[in-house]
C-alpha cells in the first residue's frame, strides 16, 4: 500500500520504487540483495529462518509486526543473522504504542524517519557493519 496508505506519515515512494533504489545501492556497494515482503507473519518468519547460512545480513521494516511480534523477535534471535531494523516515519513521534520495538533488542541498529531513505540509510549501515573485523 505504500504511496497511497496515508501519504502524509508514509510519503508517496512506492515499494517498487524503494526496491529499485536498494537494487541500485546494493549494485553500488557490490553487494547481492534479496527482496521479500509479505502481510502474512508467518512468511516472514519463514524467510528470516531460510536465511541462514544463506545471507550475511537482514534488513527489515516489520511494520506493524515490529510492535507486537515476538516470534519475528524470537526468529531473528534464533538465525543470529545481524539484523537493521527500519521504518518510513519516526516511530517515537507517533503513538505510544509504536514506541516500543521487540525487533530492536534484537538488531545491530535501527533507523527511522527518513523515508524511503531509512531504506538506503540501513542498507549502508548494515554493509559498514558487515565489513567490520
Amino acid at each position: 500500500m505504500l504511496g497511497t496508505r496515508e501519504p502524509g506519515i508514509y510519503g508517496s515512494v512506492t515499494l517498487e520504487a524503494i526496491n529499485r533504489l536498494l537494487s541500485e545501492k546494493a549494485e553500488s556497494l557490490g553487494v547481492t540483495l534479496c527482496v521479500t515482503q509479505s502481510n502474512h507473519e508467518g512468511v516472514i518468519i519463514d524467510a528470516i529462518q531460510s536465511a541462514l547460512g544463506k545471507h550475511q545480513g537482514i534488513l527489515i521494516n516489520a511494520g506493524a509486526y515490529t510492535h507486537t511480534s515476538v516470534a519475528i523477535r524470537d526468529a531473528l534471535s534464533a538465525v543470529k543473522i545481524p539484523t537493521v531494523e527500519v521504518h518510513l516515519s519516526n516511530i517515537y513521534q507517533r503513538e505510544p504504542f509504536r514506541h516500543h520495538s521487540y525487533i530492536a533488542p534484537i538488531a545491530v541498529g535501527q533507523i527511522s524517519g527518513f523515508g524511503a531513505n531509512s531504506y538506503l540509510l540501513g542498507l549502508e549501515a548494515l554493509h559498514h557493519y558487515l565489513k567490520q573485523p
